[in-house]
């Protein structure tokens, strides 16, 4: 088994994809062992499926890790930011979904092992992880549903579905091998 760097995250595939929740915090010294966990584990390419003027349950607006991120790399590690919005409970519109696994595979093509993420790491993040999965043909259907809580099975969240809202089951439920 790898080592996640920290709960509320599974490896897709060990050591190259790795997906979760929002890694960043309102305080810098609750961010940074995260940001630094991820470093630690080989993450190059971080995406954010947050949109930029997203908010918590408090209505306050979330912190952007990519500055403290790219402080931390400092030039030694080749590390990319992409944001890809997706709206909080809900799922993507096909283009956008294909440009989000394009560059997926374009990093893990280029040895630049991913973090995707969204607020909780379950809607938008389990969206994505099972498209990706239907994609490679790894799964397909509720199969791919099935893998996702597996790949989850050790998170203190894992009993609670991922992806959570029915336009995104539906999504992965649609997908198809090579889309």
């Amino acid at each position: 088994m790898t080592i996640t760097p920290f709960d509320r995250s599974y490896w897709v595939i060990p050591g190259k994809f790795l997906a979760g929740y929002y890694p960043g915090d309102r305080q810098e010294e609750l961010m940074a062992p995260k940001l630094q966990s991820l470093l630690g584990c080989g993450i190059r390419c971080f995406i954010n499926l947050m949109e930029p003027d997203e908010r918590d349950h408090d209505g306050r607006p979330f912190v952007d890790y990519a500055p403290v991120l790219m402080r931390m790399a400092n030039g030694v590690y080749p590390v990319t930011c992409n944001r890809m919005p997706i709206r909080d409970l809900d799922s993507p519109a096909e283009a956008l979904m294909i440009q989000i696994l394009d560059l997926i595979d374009a990093s893990l093509r280029g040895n630049q092992p991913v973090y995707v993420h969204c607020w909780g790491g379950r809607g938008r993040t389990g969206t994505v992880v099972g498209c990706w999965l239907v994609r490679h043909g790894l799964a397909e259907g509720k199969g791919a549903l099935a893998v996702i809580q597996k790949l989850r099975r050790l998170e203190a969240k894992a009993h609670l579905p991922s992806p959570e809202m029915p336009s995104q089951i539906g999504m992965v439920l649609a997908w198809r091998e090579g889309q």
